[in-house]
């Protein structure tokens, strides 16, 4: 067999190989297929002889009427980018898939190409001639990012559009927030915060708003907050029992990889969120609000305890998802300000790149465009 390759490997085998290498998205643990009951899921390792250099989670999709899937590697797979052969190590990926049957596979590089600090986008959303974070100066720059853009284009991958794969279940965000954690004192994160932040914090705080840990009996009393804020903001809230399985599934191998916070006053829950943890990151997840006690600020008080929760907890990185690079005026626009007025820097990834697989690769993947282009007309 050539070398390196990829084969299927053991749950176990997938767990010990992150036990020494915990830096993967919370995407590519074996634990988030038991999330995703709609795809099947598959541990794959790469090989050098008998020694296991990286590993990844394939989510595989069936094409309705075929017998050929999808594959899908949301925010993987972490190999090592920087090999000027990437070849070597998504050939025999593409090889593994095509066995597996899929016709399509797309990956997520977990590359920043770009990242625009807080004060710079505060500056830009003031500024009425800046519509977009690209019309900003970016203060930083990864060209190593954009030279595995380059090359990935060489060997015949494409960049996905951003909306593409809406309705399919996949897609992940090419624009989010990160607020760096390491080596950072509690006084000097809380001196980061933007004065609307801090204002908003003691708000919270002057009023009494606590915030604390809730388990799996508090999910109902997240959810109702998570279906106020779908309602509100607009777009389709997934079922409570999804959070059920997210919550027994995650917390399966680690009891304290999925932590639910909320914040609450005078015997009212007002703001709740997910945390996820994994090696030296935690993401922020499904934050959830009311309208009853927004002026308190709830909010404000549940991230920063989340915040500092995370840091004590040695995580280097929070991540908090998803914001929007259009800096005009619109309903996202809010919760920019709000993440980066947590000190969160705003980050461009590489985004997510297609492949087609086979001989039948090409039209297969004009015919899932048409039947995602039939179900969003529905």
């Amino acid at each position: 067999m050539t070398s390196p390759y990829v084969r299927e490997i053991t749950r176990e085998e997938h767990l010990a190989h992150l036990r020494q290498n915990p830096d993967a998205s919370h995407l590519q643990i074996p634990e988030w297929g038991d999330v995703k009951p709609d795809w099947q899921a598959e541990s794959v390792g790469w090989f050098e002889g008998r020694t296991m250099v990286a590993a990844a989670l394939v989510l595989y999709r069936p094409l309705p009427g075929t017998r050929r899937c999808l594959a899908y590697l949301p925010d993987g797979p972490a190999i090592d980018w920087h090999n000027p052969r990437l070849e070597r190590l998504l050939d025999p990926l593409v090889a593994h898939v095509e066995e597996r049957g899929a016709f399509s596979l797309r990956i997520g590089p977990p590359l920043v190409v770009r990242h625009w600090e807080a004060a710079g986008v505060a500056a830009g959303i003031a500024d009425p001639d800046v519509r977009h974070l690209h019309d900003l100066p970016a203060d930083g720059l990864d060209g190593y990012a954009l030279d595995v853009a380059e090359r990935l284009g060489r060997l015949g991958w494409r960049r996905c559009e951003d909306d593409e794969g809406s309705g399919f279940g996949l897609g992940q965000p090419r624009y989010g927030c990160h607020i760096p954690l390491a080596g950072r004192s509690v006084d000097e994160l809380r001196g980061a915060l933007a004065p609307h932040w801090e204002r908003g914090l003691r708000t919270s705080e002057l009023a009494g708003v606590r915030v604390g840990w809730g388990g799996a009996a508090d999910l109902p009393e997240f959810y109702r907050l998570y279906t106020a804020t779908a309602a509100r903001d607009g777009f389709k809230a997934r079922p409570l029992d999804y959070f059920r399985g997210m919550w027994k599934a995650l917390n399966a191998e680690d009891d304290d990889r999925l932590r639910l916070y909320l914040a609450e006053y005078d015997g009212q829950v007002l703001s709740a969120a997910l945390m996820i943890n994994v090696g030296s990151r935690a993401w922020h997840c499904y934050a959830a609000s009311g309208r009853r006690g927004r002026e308190l600020r709830p909010s404000s008080a549940l991230l920063w305890r989340m915040l500092c929760d995370a840091r004590a907890a040695g995580a280097e990185t929070y991540d908090l998802r998803s914001v929007t690079p259009v800096l005009a005026e619109d309903r996202l626009l809010n919760r920019l300000r709000f993440k980066t007025g947590a000190g969160g820097r705003s980050v461009e990834y590489l985004g997510e790149w297609k492949l087609p697989v086979g001989s039948q690769g090409k039209v297969l993947q004009r015919a899932l465009g048409a039947y995602l282009g039939r179900r969003a007309l529905r």
